[in-house]
């Protein structure tokens, strides 16, 4: 994943951007970028690795030695950014969130008509530079931008810093991710997570659309292109990887996961005899939330079993190396041996995808005396690899546990019954369940239902990307 931050004012901008970015740091761990404007000294940039430091840390000199009244910063998981561009629509910086399906075609069509790419990162060329090549064969922005809202397979949302000191905000054509704005007395902002301008003396404006796209100054907010009417914001976002103070189209992430757990509560009720459990606890830290839900409705007492001890281990702060990420992986857990010890516990994880560290957790909890371990997840089984963002994505559908554990019971033939796999009202879905259960020890596993789901976002259901539960475009 990623996001990105950026601010016009009519006093310096920098601090804003710094902050802003860092505010994003949940959304990603490899890279972070800031680019400001100044008519003094034009466009500036500096780029860091972030993978075993804050952005925070790598970015404070930045303070001193750039200026400028507009700014755009960014924090990714993929390629190194915000670039700078020199071309006829102009001078800019730009950072775009967001992947690419279809990055090989483009490429070849640039590359066949005589472009060319530097911007290489290790054996791929870097996104940022794809989106600018596509902007940069027209002949303003808007219609460079637009046309690489109709050429890009996936998504792409895009910040440009420009060379008259403004920024240029679109939101990805089908508005798979947010782009908000807010305004202070000094200026306006555009950005990913609300509450990061807010903390800053910003208050919210408006979204931005499906595919809008406006021009921003310290004065106003120009709109270059409007909104198109279908959107599919993906249902992600409140599940697991938005921050909990965020709201996105007008719904709060925290008061959707708990909302979420009560509904989860209710119908699992329905099936599962809940009356030996002594604690629901959450599988942090995402999945808290939505244990409190489940808590609350079940009136089963909430505790937390185990804590994650991150301030010398932060998200940012791990080894590249898989087993020595396992294992710091397990320095993190610290148990409460009351809350574990002889009691039988129902966790809530924001959902499984893999399943490995979940594993590892259970594993943990019994080493240390659980008498028993449920497991429930706050989201629907995920059965497709997402194509649009940058979570979830497998090399193969078969990384995923379900898919896994599906074909390991009924071989090739079980991608033909996929949706009742996903039902634990049929006969696949229930050994689906147990199959998993006996990999991981779980006295019991069940996940949220779409329905379940969707009522608990409060969204129409066209307007929401389910794709890695359905399927369905």
């Amino acid at each position: 994943m990623g996001g990105f931050f950026g601010a016009v004012k009519k006093t310096d901008a920098v601090f804003d951007a710094f902050i802003g970015a860092d505010y994003h740091s949940h959304l990603g761990t490899k890279r972070g970028g800031i680019a400001a404007y100044s008519p003094e000294t034009g466009l500036q940039r500096e780029i860091h690795n972030i993978e075993n430091a804050p952005f925070r840390t790598k970015f404070e000199k930045v303070l001193d030695e750039m200026r400028g009244n507009a700014a755009i910063s960014c924090i990714s998981d993929t390629d190194p950014q915000p670039l700078i561009m020199v071309s006829k629509v102009g001078t800019y910086a730009i950072c775009t969130i967001g992947v690419i399906n279809n990055s090989q075609e483009i490429l070849n069509e640039i590359l066949g008509h005589g472009g060319y790419f530097d911007g290489m990162t290790g054996s791929k060329v870097n996104a940022n530079e794809l989106v600018a090549a596509l902007i940069n064969a027209k002949n303003s922005y808007v219609e460079g931008i637009r046309y690489a809202q109709e050429r890009i397979v996936g998504t792409a949302s895009v910040l440009l810093l420009t060379d008259r000191g403004t920024i240029i905000a679109a939101r990805d054509k089908m508005g798979r991710l947010p782009v908000q704005i807010g305004k202070s007395d000094e200026g306006y902002c555009v950005s990913f997570e609300s509450f990061a301008y807010k903390k800053l003396g910003y208050a919210d404006v408006r979204e931005l659309g499906p595919a809008e796209i406006v021009e921003i100054s310290a004065d106003g907010i120009t709109q270059l292109s409007p909104p198109q009417k279908e959107m599919r914001i993906c249902a992600f976002l409140w599940s697991y990887y938005g921050y909990p103070t965020s709201s996105y189209e007008g719904v709060n992430v925290e008061v959707m996961r708990c909302r979420n757990g009560e509904i989860f509560a209710e119908n699992d009720a329905k099936s599962h005899d809940l009356r030996q459990i002594d604690y629901v606890g959450g599988v942090p830290d995402s999945g808290t939330p939505h244990a409190i839900g489940y808590a609350n409705a079940s009136k089963i007492p909430f505790a937390r079993p185990y804590i994650k001890y991150t301030p010398t281990w932060s998200r940012s702060f791990m080894p590249v190396n898989q087993s020595e990420r396992n294992k710091v992986a397990k320095m993190k857990l610290i148990p409460v041996h009351e809350f574990i010890e002889g009691k039988r516990l129902l966790l809530v994880d924001d959902s499984i995808v893999r399943g490995t560290q979940l594993k590892e957790t259970v594993e943990f909890l019994y080493s240390h005396g659980a008498k028993a371990v449920h497991m429930r997840s706050a989201c629907p089984p995920i059965m497709y690899g997402c194509k649009y963002l940058n979570f979830s994505r497998s090399s193969s559908d078969m990384d995923l546990i379900t898919r896994r554990t599906m074909a390991e019971l009924e071989g090739e033939e079980a991608v033909n019954h996929i949706e009742e796999y996903a039902d634990s009202g049929t006969e696949r879905g229930k050994k689906m369940r147990k199959a998993i259960c006996d990999k991981f020890q779980f006295e019991s596993l069940e996940f949220q239902s779409i329905d379940g789901l969707i009522e608990a976002i409060g969204l129409e259901p066209c307007k929401l990307c389910t794709y890695c539960w359905t399927g369905k475009e």
